[in-house]
């Protein structure tokens, strides 16, 4: 924003150039009195005419200039700070989603409409104003203060219409903001609206926030409107009165005629810019409201680290006691602290709500942890500049957001096409196993896939999704719920995807509730609340897990020796153990042990059995009980 009041300071200087020569109406009117009435020289006459001609092209020439540099301020700022505006848009709603959006970009587009209105000439003019008033004084003492008394009375009139409008426009500008947010919202969600008949109340809603908006512009017009009359009549009265003045002084001898001419047209002109600036003043505040906001979300965009050419990573990864806070410090996280060597695979479980999607946006360097560090070879991956980072970094997102264009483009993030490029697009769709579906898309890696990816199904988003993540070889991928949308041909190829970037040394982090893809997995993370519950390798936390079954499965024998206390605290996570064992009389104490253990612990790990495979042949599955057991604790986790 320093660079673009520096872009304005030769604007300042074109229009006191502009404002000087303003003064050539005055003085040629001054000399005409002076020189040829009194000497009947049409030689003078015809030189003034000639010297004001030349200096009203002149200003004519500076206004053309000013304009111009004006359109290119505009354009300056568009180029310039457009980008600025999007990365710290982009980054604020990536650590605060739902808290941005383009508005800044609106913002900025209001300014530049401001720079090449005529709204932006008060502004530009007001500054050289003084000037016309000392040459008031100049000319007779009384004028002087006659004009300075109804200048100061004009700009009283400009203070309190920014007083009386201030505050409607404010409140129509926050609403009409509002109705666009719901608009877009509407739009955004054009499914859901029209298949569950929520088009109406949303219209009605829109149209709430569109007549308050009416109705502050309204009444901020009228306020303006009545206001601007006032203004309007006392600069009349004021030319009249400064005419009246100036006829006084010439009858007493005082001043000459044209000093009476010459003032009059001055003092027009000094206070020229404050009844524009009236007239303009929705423009002017809608700008200087956009500045503000614009100045806010500029402060708020750290410098940008720099992007070191640092060699791709090995994937060891480490976090050290990361926490992460709301914004009004209720803790979010606490305490998480794990590592993981190059080439490791470890899943992220716990039940709905337990902080599994915020350490994984923190791990992968989308959001900014509150404390602790989360380390990728050493590096944090929050100090590391994320056109850096994003090279090494795979991230698969709970809500997969393709963007409007082909589906090679989506998968390379949008980088520029090149053979090798497409190449690795098509190396990726491959480990991915979506290939073949692509290839049966009517235009292949070509093919158009509209705004969030609206011509493909919810698991043709998530395959191409991991495909995208999967793009350049990641040293570390993190994946967020990747079977949520997947068939059973999906999640195959999705642990295939698994297992092949595991045996080329990519380290995995993933989130997941299903059995099949937790038993591929060689260490398990386990939250509660945004704590660390349990960690470690696979096998230790299945033990733990069963272990906590056993314990859970004793309670119908509690149960029927004393009942249980309401604010009894049990530890294990999981109630299925319990729920083969009590008895099915439901007014049995072992039944009221099972109820107690499913009310209390079935939310713990929110984890459910694998799909079921195809029957297996005779005589080729595990014989024994004993051979049975470990398959079953897993799937009950």
């Amino acid at each position: 924003m320093k660079e673009a009041r520096r872009a304005i300071r030769p604007l300042i200087w074109f229009s006191g150039g502009i404002n000087v020569l303003m003064l050539t109406g005055a003085l040629y009117m001054l000399q005409v009195y002076h020189r040829v009435l009194a000497s009947h020289s049409l030689e003078t006459l015809v030189m003034l005419s000639l010297m004001a001609a030349g200096a009203l092209a002149t200003m004519a020439g500076l206004e053309v200039v000013r304009g111009r540099l004006l359109a290119k301020v505009g354009a300056w700022m568009n180029a310039r700070l457009a980008p600025v505006l999007l990365t710290a848009s982009v980054e604020y709603s990536a650590s605060a989603p739902g808290q941005a959006n383009a508005r800044p970009l609106r913002d900025l587009d209001q300014i530049r409409n401001f720079f090449t209105s005529p709204s932006i000439f008060p502004i530009l003019d007001a500054p050289w104003a003084p000037l016309f008033f000392a040459a008031i004084f100049l000319m007779h003492p009384w004028l002087g203060w006659l004009a300075l008394v109804g200048g100061i009375m004009l700009f009283a009139l400009a203070v309190l219409n920014e007083y009386l409008t201030r505050k409607p426009l404010t409140e129509a500008t926050n609403a009409q903001s509002r109705a666009y947010v719901q608009a877009e919202a509407a739009i955004r969600n054009a499914e859901v609206v029209q298949a569950m008949g929520m088009l109406k109340p949303l219209l009605e809603s829109w149209k709430e926030q569109q007549d308050e908006a009416n109705k502050g512009q309204v009444l901020a017009a009228n306020r303006g409107g009545v206001i601007s009359a006032i203004a309007r009549c006392h600069r009349l009265a004021l030319q009249m009165a400064i005419l009246g003045l100036g006829a006084y002084l010439v009858v007493r001898n005082e001043a000459s005629p044209g000093i009476m001419i010459a003032a009059s047209i001055l003092m027009g002109r000094a206070l020229s810019p404050v009844e524009q600036a009236i007239g303009t003043w929705k423009a002017t505040v809608g700008a200087r409201a956009a500045y503000r906001r614009l100045t806010a979300v500029a402060g708020q965009h750290p410098e940008a680290t720099p992007a070191l050419p640092l060699p791709r990573p090995k994937g060891r990864f480490e976090a050290d006691n990361l926490v992460l806070t709301r914004q009004g410090g209720e803790p979010i996280l606490k305490g998480i602290s794990f590592r993981l060597n190059a080439g490791e695979t470890m899943a992220l479980i716990g039940p709905s709500a337990a902080g599994k999607t915020s350490l994984a946006r923190i791990l992968g360097g989308a959001w900014r942890p509150s404390g602790g560090r989360a380390l990728l070879d050493g590096m944090d991956v929050a100090q590391w500049a994320a056109e850096d980072r994003g090279h090494y970094v795979g991230y698969l997102p709970q809500d997969i957001e393709l963007f409007a264009g082909t589906i090679s483009e989506n998968i390379c993030r949008f980088a520029t096409l090149n053979p090798a490029v497409f190449n690795n697009v098509v190396k990726a769709a491959q480990l991915a196993g979506v290939h073949e579906l692509i290839k049966g898309l009517p235009k292949g890696y070509a093919t158009e896939i509209g705004e969030s990816g609206a011509v493909l199904s919810g698991g043709q988003r998530q395959r191409i999704g991991l495909a995208r993540a999967l793009y350049g070889d990641p040293a570390l991928l993190i994946l967020d719920e990747p079977n949520s949308n997947l068939d059973r041909e999906g999640e195959d190829a999705l642990i295939a995807a698994l297992g092949a970037v595991k045996a080329a040394g990519t380290t995995v982090i993933v989130i997941a509730h299903r059995s099949n893809i937790i038993e591929k997995v060689d260490k398990i993370l386990v939250l509660n609340r945004g704590q660390q519950d349990l960690y470690g390798p696979r096998d230790y936390v299945f033990g733990e897990l069963a272990a906590r079954v056993r314990q859970v499965s004793q309670l119908p024998a509690i149960a029927a020796n004393q009942p249980i206390a309401a604010n009894q605290t049990i530890t294990a996570n999981q109630a299925t153990a319990a729920n083969q064992t009590v008895a099915a009389n439901q007014d049995s104490a072992p039944a009221r042990a099972r109820r107690y253990a499913e009310r209390k612990l079935r939310p713990s790990l929110n984890l459910v059995p694998a799909r079921p495979d195809p029957p297996p042949k005779q005589g080729s599955g595990r014989g024994g009980e004993a051979g049975a057991a470990q398959p079953r604790i897993r799937e009950q986790i």
